[in-house]
């Protein structure tokens, strides 16, 4: 990939759409290449956010959801669910730093409330 052009925040040319942008629409890039970026500034000598942009006359329409694909994303989301420790779909989406549910991580919080 060679020299992208760079554009400002809120500056790049119509035609022009980020990820997010082309999601929003039912597009998505479709295997182009970028071909450009957009730059956000932030305070305090922080980089500066950058967004690839892709063209959308290029993009094409994003692929259905197929039945196979709808039934692992809700078994994938079941797993995330339930405790390792108490086999229980805790309601919630497992925290990774603790690994399991919270009234499993923390069982002297439940004796104490009761």
């Amino acid at each position: 990939m060679g020299a992208l052009p760079v554009y400002p925040w809120r500056l790049a040319p119509d035609g022009l759409a980020t990820l997010r942008q082309l999601r929003a629409a039912g597009l998505r890039p479709g295997g182009q290449d970028v071909v450009a970026q957009i730059e956000r500034p932030r305070r305090r000598g922080r980089p500066p956010l950058v967004a690839y942009l892709y063209r959308i006359d290029q993009a094409r329409p994003v692929r259905p959801m197929t039945p196979a694909k709808r039934a692992a994303l809700a078994k994938a989301n079941a797993a995330r669910r339930t405790c390792p420790a108490c086999r229980r779909d805790a309601g919630y989406v497992i925290p990774a730093a603790l690994g399991m549910c919270t009234p499993c991580a923390f069982p002297d919080d439940q004796a104490a409330a009761a």
